[in-house]
Formats: C-alpha cells, sequence, structure tokens
C-alpha cells in the first residue's frame, strides 16, 4: 500500500468519496467519524496527510486542528480542509493560519487528488505554497470589498 490518509467528517458519504478517490489513487485511506477519532487515529496510525471536515459536532475541525499542531506527534502531519463552510473570513482565516489547504464541498474528486499528490510530494509544495498565498491574496480582496461600507 501507499502512503497513509486520515479522512475524516460526518457525513458517511464523503468519507466514502474521499476514500474512494484516494483508494484508486494507491494511498491507504484510515477514517474517522467525528474530532475526538480523528486526534486517536492520528496518534495510533501516524498518517502521512489528513483531510479534515470543518464544520462537525463535539469538536470541529479547527479545534482538531490546534490540538494536532499543539502536540509534537502529530504537529508536522499536513492537513486538507474540506468544508461546506462558504464564508470567505473563515476561509482566510483558515489558509493564513499555518500549513493547511482548504477545498469547499461540493469537491472535485480530481482536484482533491491532485491536492493530496502535492503536498505530499516535496518537489510540488513550493507550487502549493505559491498557490496558497495567490489564494490568500484573493481572498483578502475580496474579504476588503465585502466589508465596505455601501452606499445606499
Amino acid at each position: 500500500m501507499g502512503r497513509k490518509i486520515l479522512a475524516v467528517d460526518d457525513e458517511p458519504s464523503i468519507v466514502k468519496l474521499v476514500s474512494a478517490t484516494l483508494t484508486a489513487r494507491g494511498y491507504e485511506v484510515v477514517i474517522a467519524h467525528n474530532g475526538e477519532q480523528a486526534l486517536d487515529k492520528a496518534q495510533l496510525e501516524h498518517p502521512d496527510l489528513i483531510v479534515l471536515d470543518i464544520m462537525m459536532p463535539k469538536m470541529d475541525g479547527r479545534e482538531v486542528q490546534r490540538r494536532l499542531q499543539a502536540n509534537p506527534k502529530t504537529k508536522s502531519i499536513p492537513v486538507i480542509f474540506l468544508s461546506a463552510i462558504g464564508d470567505l473570513d473563515s476561509q482566510l482565516d483558515t489558509l493564513e493560519d499555518g500549513d493547511v489547504e482548504y477545498l469547499t464541498k461540493p469537491f472535485d474528486p480530481k482536484e482533491l487528488a491532485e491536492y493530496v499528490d502535492a503536498m505530499l510530494d516535496p518537489a510540488k509544495r513550493g507550487e502549493i505554497s505559491k498557490h496558497r498565498s495567490q489564494q490568500i491574496g484573493k481572498l483578502r480582496k475580496m474579504v476588503e470589498i465585502m466589508h465596505r461600507p455601501h452606499d445606499t
């Protein structure tokens, strides 16, 4: 088997789609359905990358990410947030928060697989960083426009 990915989402259909997409690409996929399971499996399974939903019951993905970052055993695991949250402020905060990527649901399985491939390939990490910087720049502009006072 290939490298190990932890897929975390409370929606069974999303977990199934992520798992099928990444298994077809040769990855071993481990599944968690909530934040607590994600933390446990990250410790036990030592995944190479985590695909993490943001909105989950009990513990959301951002809290999971904070706890992963606080733990020396899990802090270096890259994360792709996969979320239905379309709020631009939220996306900007997430991208600026560190070594994470952000895809919104519904997502293109091919795009997810390409993100995973790129994040796990050291030669492509520079491309990912450049893409993240471009995304942050675009989101900042959109957020700035949204927060401008409107003339009525």
